[in-house]
């Protein structure tokens, strides 16, 4: 599946975009944070506050429990605020 990162997700991680096979076990939007998270120390810093990166499947927000199973595109990104 594709996976994209914006703002300070994107320049901790070091990359827009890119696609990944991630384990059968990994099955959900909260287990995948956590596998990318422990890929090495700039997606542990990009996911280190998991409770405030916000993600959308297929550009539909979900929850941490959403499940990614045919998902074709992943997106992380901060909050987002008004201004």
């Amino acid at each position: 599946m594709k996976v994209k990162y914006f703002a300070w997700v994107r320049e901790r991680v070091g990359k827009a975009e890119e696609i990944v096979e991630p384990p059968p076990n990994v099955r959900t939007v909260g287990e995948l944070v956590a596998w990318l998270a422990g890929r090495d120390e700039a997606y542990a810093h990009a996911f280190e506050t998991p409770k405030v990166i916000r993600v959308a499947i297929d550009q539909t927000h979900v929850k941490p429990d959403a499940m990614i199973a045919g998902a074709r595109e992943i997106a992380f990104f901060p909050p987002m605020t008004g201004g």
